[in-house]
This record gives structure tokens, sequence and C-alpha cells, in this order.
């Protein structure tokens, strides 16, 4: 049961400490604790740059810029 759920909540949070945990190298479990720690010591606020940081990352082909050949690029 305990696992069905983590498996749940690891699946709807987007991939973010995932994706810091490999940009980074470090152990995705250590990730997720800290923005656990960091919740209850700041009071949410991590929790709302978690929610921002999973919106770019679901949404990062809108934010890409297009960069257009030159003649420098040949």
């Amino acid at each position: 049961m305990i696992d069905r759920i983590q498996a749940y909540f690891e699946k709807q949070a987007y991939g973010v400490c995932e994706w810091w945990g490999e940009k980074l190298h470090i152990e995705t479990n250590s990730i997720r604790l800290s923005f656990i720690y960091l919740s209850f010591l700041t009071f949410g606020s991590p929790l709302i740059v978690y929610l921002i940081m999973a919106f770019f990352l679901r949404n990062k082909h809108w934010f890409k810029t297009r960069r257009t050949n030159t003649i420098w690029d040949l």
C-alpha cells in the first residue's frame, strides 16, 4: 500500500528532483529530503519554487529561443 502511494507521488512530481540529481550528480532521494526539510524550516516556500521549476521543466519547449543561422555559423 505504501509503495503504491509512493509510486503515485513520484509519478506526479514531474521529475524535478530527478532532473536536478542528473545535472548535479547527486542522489535523487537526498534532493527530495532537502526539499522536505527546507519546506518545514521556511514554511513552504521551497514548495512554491519546486512547483515553478516543475512548470518550466514540463513546458521548456515554450521558453527555448529559436536561434537563426548567421553567416558566422557556416
